[in-house]
């Protein structure tokens, strides 16, 4: 009877026993069966996107940051000093240029301008004016030689940068049909600005008022046009010899008479100016148009 007892036990212990491996192994098989389901399905889903990608452009990624401002590429030299983007400041400091000041000051896109007639002086006229500045300073009037000589036919005037092209292309069509013609100055004059702020020594005309007069009524028609100043009513046509900082008239008219002098004793003779005016110009900024009159 125990025999059999233990038997029967035994028989239930294995019997237990297999079950529990035949159930480890079956949940071993849908466990592996799971996870190679899933592999399979992750390759699969790989493979549609690979073919997804290869058909369609690549989606651009979402933008985490933002993005640094792009670089421009300079502009040319040239550009620059056409369109200054601000005023040096050292442009309007007066030291830097023997203390003279503005009649206007300096603002982007403005061009200083004004016609006139250019003066080319000879070895003799050189010569002149060394003496002459010299007699000045020795009466306490210190003067300084103008870099250029030239018969003004307006006033300075502030061009802004698109008209520069209609108004030069205006006074080229008004000069149609002037004669060029020669103009002498012997009689030196004090003259200042406006502003008092420079005064100068000058050469007044005494031929050729007549064709000057004319002249300037043909610039300021082209001047009215633009609705700028237009010349002075009664003109003292000159050539600018020299000049100095501030309201110095008295000073330089107390020596005039020595001055004139010079002029008249000049080589046993009497100097005379001589102006050929065949080509008017017109100077705004650094640019200078050219507008030759006919023989």
């Amino acid at each position: 009877m125990q025999r059999l007892l233990g038997e029967d036990a035994g028989e239930k212990t294995a019997r237990c026993q297999g079950e529990k491996m035949t159930s480890s192994s079956e949940d071993d098989g849908e466990a592996g069966g799971e996870a190679e389901g899933d592999k399979n399905q992750s390759e699969t889903t790989c493979r549609k996107c690979q073919e997804e990608d290869d058909g369609l452009p690549t989606r651009k990624k979402p933008k985490t940051e933002e993005e640094g401002p792009k670089s421009r590429l300079p502009l040319p030299g040239c550009v620059l000093a056409m369109f200054p983007d601000e005023v040096d400041s050292q442009t309007e400091d007066s030291s830097l240029h023997g203390g003279r000041i503005r009649s206007f000051k300096h603002e982007r896109g403005n061009w200083a301008s004004y016609v006139y007639f250019p003066y080319h002086p000879e070895e003799e006229f050189g010569e002149l004016l060394d003496g002459i500045l010299s007699a000045a300073g020795a009466r306490g009037v210190v003067l300084t030689a103008q870099d250029e000589f030239h018969l003004s036919l307006s006033q300075t005037v502030v061009l802004r940068h698109h008209w520069i092209q209609p108004f030069t292309q205006s006074l080229k069509s008004s000069l149609t049909g002037c004669k060029r013609f020669v103009c002498s100055a012997g009689r030196l004059r004090v003259y200042s600005n406006a502003e008092k702020t420079r005064t100068f020594l000058g050469m007044e005309v005494s031929t050729g008022h007549a064709q000057l007069l004319d002249l300037i009524r043909t610039v300021d028609r082209t001047m009215t046009e633009f609705r700028l100043e237009t010349f002075y009513k009664d003109p003292s046509f000159h050539v600018s010899l020299a000049w100095c900082v501030g309201d110095q008239t008295v000073q330089m008219e107390e020596c005039m008479q020595e001055l004139q002098s010079l002029v008249d004793d000049h080589e046993d003779r009497p100097f005379v100016l001589r102006l050929d005016c065949s080509e008017l110009r017109c100077r705004t900024g650094n640019k200078t148009f050219r507008f030759p009159l006919e023989s």
